[in-house]
């Protein structure tokens, strides 16, 4: 039950004049006899007093729940129907009090996570406050809370990838994440596999709460709760508005039209799932806001403090050795424009395929510097290599040169496939050695891969000269991809992490940012040779390899492109 808002600012109020927390005062409450209650009131100041003339009425109000949602966006994502539910947004919103409040309230067996487990320690003492006693507390890992003979409430972390799969097989009524960006996408994934309960009475959910994402890695969650948070995303949706989802069993999501919108996903009939988001910020927590913790949020040091409140839509902080900053990648994706296409033939095309397993193959493509949205090839579209070729052949235009990569030993059959049907291509191995020489300062590359990347960097660089030349689609899942990679410079060049180590960090492969890497084909001879940028009608006197080398063609000749000479 929600307090009445008088009242709730009511006890705002005797926990100001006693000194003390407000979850504290609200448990000091509950339970507590007349007498005690005068006592309590004889001690607070006269204003404060006459607020209190009622105190049967107080003690029925309170009732004996341990724990009532703050009226506002707490209130109405403890009331929620939707089965996922993601709340918060900006710090001391009430994300881990929403959390708590649920699972002593409304569920029977609650798994509470964090990233590290060094961090559930501030969880377990709140819990333990709203108990009122250490009773039933087993700190032994992993820690739990039995509240009663059929509630407990245990707490979870998952540290390393692969850490979440020692949950496997434990139902849990409530899935509730806190600072869920910290987790890896294929975590989450994993965990709300097993939110189910033997009582068909039982509500199950999951409740993702987080603050925004600090690293590329936490973008998941803007893809997953697209309706609300993606800028991209064609049909908006109000917070705390339900949709409907349809996950298959890799994880991928399909927004569908409502609970009967049933759809078949590898040849079994699936219902869709319903979702919210509830955002939160600081001003909806009546207690923080009396208590100064407003002044604490913005003493933090930058980036983090404009990080951490200005939602889902800012710019995250970079780590120290990533290859492409973020700003960059972001103003790229703000250039696109859907007609982009129409100055230019296709280029040029790249495949990351995949075997028919988890992973998915992606095909991209370009029109000079502009990137055409990516496809995502899944299921029975990569089962082989000839249905993956066919897949190049169904989209391939004015004999567009295709670059497959070879690694992961998928590439082979489609190469095969490609050469069977006379269709141009390159094998792009990121282990082979570089092709290009050293750059200006000296510097090398350890091997293609490194080289790739870095030239792609150097593409987007608006510092260069006659500023950046790509333009990419408004993707999350690929600018999380291409701000992932880190970069270290060794003895014998810059060496970009691996494919393997990224995937250990993301919990998924990179795959949409490689293609997309390789799309511009640097690195190979065979393919400079005929990646070629060329104007509608126009055969080019010679080959390169960026969308720059035309630029500079462009202006020795006198010629015009994008619109200027």
């Amino acid at each position: 039950m929600s307090l009445p808002a008088d009242l709730h600012r009511l006890i705002i109020a005797l926990a100001e004049a006693a000194g003390v927390e407000l979850d504290w005062m609200r448990n000091r409450l509950r339970g507590m006899g007349l007498d005690e209650l005068a006592a309590l009131v004889a001690k607070l100041p006269p204003n404060i007093r006459a607020g209190l003339a009622n105190l049967p009425s107080l003690a029925a109000l309170l009732g004996p729940d341990r724990w009532t949602p703050s009226p506002g966006p707490q209130s109405l994502a403890y009331e929620s129907e939707a089965a996922v539910l993601g709340y918060g947004g900006e710090p001391g919103g009430g994300k881990s009090q929403l959390l708590l409040g649920l699972a002593f309230t409304r569920h029977k067996r609650s798994f509470i996570m964090r990233r590290q487990y060094a961090d559930l320690s501030a969880l377990i003492e709140d819990a333990i406050k709203i108990h009122g006693s250490r009773e039933g507390f087993n700190a032994s890992p992993p820690p739990r809370l039995r509240l009663s003979e059929d509630r407990v409430v245990h707490f979870r972390a998952a540290h390393l990838i692969g850490d979440e799969q020692g949950t496997m097989g434990q139902a849990r009524d409530l899935l509730a994440i806190d600072e869920a960006t910290q987790f890896a996408e294929s975590q989450v994934r994993f965990l709300m596999g097993w939110v189910r309960s033997e009582d068909p009475t039982q509500r199950c959910r999951t409740v993702l709460a987080t603050n925004p994402p600090l690293s590329a890695e936490g973008l998941w969650f803007v893809k997953m709760f697209a309706p609300w948070l993606d800028p991209g995303f064609r049909d908006k949706a109000a917070p705390g508005e339900l949709r409907w989802v349809v996950t298959d069993a890799e994880g991928r999501d399909e927004w569908v039209s409502g609970p009967g919108d049933v759809r078949v996903v590898n040849g079994q009939m699936v219902k869709p799932t319903s979702r919210t988001f509830i955002p939160a910020k600081l001003s909806d927590n009546p207690y923080l806001v009396r208590t100064g913790y407003q002044s604490t949020v913005d003493a933090l040091p930058e980036p983090f403090r404009s990080l951490l409140l200005g939602g889902f839509r800012t710019q995250f902080r970079d780590d120290e050795n990533q290859v492409i900053p973020t700003a960059w990648i972001k103003a790229a994706m703000a250039k696109w424009k859907p007609d982009g296409w129409r100055e230019y033939d296709m280029t040029a095309m790249a495949l990351d395929p995949a075997g028919g397993g988890k992973d998915a193959a992606v095909l991209c493509w370009r029109h000079g510097g502009w990137y055409a949205p990516l496809v995502t090839l899944k299921g029975e579209l990569t089962r082989d290599g000839s249905t993956m070729a066919g897949q190049v052949v169904t989209r391939r235009r004015a004999n567009a040169p295709v670059v497959v990569d070879m690694g992961g030993g998928y590439g082979g059959d489609v190469t095969a496939r490609l050469k069977e049907n006379g269709i141009s291509h390159t094998a792009f191995n990121g282990a082979a050695k570089p092709v290009s020489p050293k750059r200006k300062d000296g510097i090398g590359f350890v091997n293609a891969r490194a080289e790739a990347w870095w030239k792609f960097r150097e593409e987007l660089n608006p510092d260069r000269e006659g500023g950046a030349t790509i333009v990419l689609p408004d993707d999350p899942e690929l600018l999380a991809d291409l701000a992932a990679p880190r970069f270290e410079v060794k003895t014998n060049g810059i060496q970009v992490e691996s494919k393997d180590e990224i995937r250990k960090r993301l919990g998924r492969s990179p795959d949409k940012g490689d293609s997309v890497v390789m799309c511009l084909a640097p690195g190979n001879v065979a393919v400079k040779r005929q990646l070629n940028e060329r104007r509608r009608g126009e055969r080019p006197a010679f080959a390169n390899v960026g969308y720059a080398s035309t630029k500079e063609r462009a202006r020795r000749q006198g010629g015009e492109i994008d619109g200027r000479r």
